[in-house]
C-alpha cells in the first residue's frame, strides 16, 4: 500500500469512496436521511483546502494487458490547520489496514504538537481507529451537522498530541 498526493483523475474513486462510506458513518450517528454526495459538498466543507493524499493498493487481478496489477484508490484523507478533516476508506477494504496507513502518514507529515479530529457520536470503528493511534476525546458537542446544517449532530472532538 503506498500513500500518495492526491491527482485530479482521483476524483471519482474518492467519490465513491466517500459517498459509500458516509451512508455507513451517518447509519449509525445522524441517520442516512442526511446524505449528500461528496460532490454536494466538498467546497463547503473544504476539501482542498490543506493537504490530500489517497492511499493505493495493487489490485489482485491482472490488467488484461498482463503488465501487472493496477493500483486502486483504497482511501483518503485530508488534512488542514492541525485537523484531520477528512478520512475515508472504501467499505469493501475496510479492516484491512488503509485507514491506519493513512492515520499514520497525516500524523507523520506535519510536525504540528497537536492534531485534532472530530468523529460522529456513534462511528465506533473510526473513535477506536483514533484511540490506537494516541487520539483522546477531550470534548462532546452537538450542533449543525458538517456538510448537510439541516440536521443536527453530536460529534467527539479527539486530540493527538506529538510525543
Amino acid at each position: 500500500m503506498t500513500v500518495r498526493p492526491y491527482r485530479p483523475g482521483d476524483w471519482d474513486a474518492i467519490a465513491r469512496i466517500h459517498d459509500t462510506a458516509r451512508l455507513d458513518e451517518l447509519r449509525c450517528s445522524v441517520g442516512v436521511e442526511a446524505f449528500l454526495t461528496l460532490a454536494e459538498t466538498h467546497e463547503e466543507e473544504g476539501l482542498f483546502d490543506g493537504e490530500l493524499w489517497v492511499a493505493e493498493v495493487a489490485e489482485v487481478a491482472e490488467v488484461a494487458d498482463g503488465a501487472g496489477p493496477e493500483p486502486v484508490v483504497a482511501g483518503f484523507a485530508a488534512f488542514a490547520e492541525a485537523e484531520l478533516t477528512w478520512l475515508y476508506v472504501d467499505p469493501a477494504r475496510h479492516r484491512q489496514g488503509v485507514g491506519r496507513v493513512l492515520l499514520r502518514h497525516v500524523l507523520e507529515a506535519d510536525d504540528s504538537a497537536r492534531i485534532e479530529c472530530t468523529v460522529l457520536a456513534g462511528n465506533d470503528n473510526a473513535r477506536a481507529l483514533y484511540e490506537s493511534a494516541g487520539f483522546v476525546v477531550v470534548g462532546t458537542k452537538t450542533g449543525k451537522l458538517a456538510g448537510n446544517e439541516r440536521f443536527a449532530a453530536t460529534g467527539h472532538v479527539m486530540e493527538w498530541h506529538r510525543p
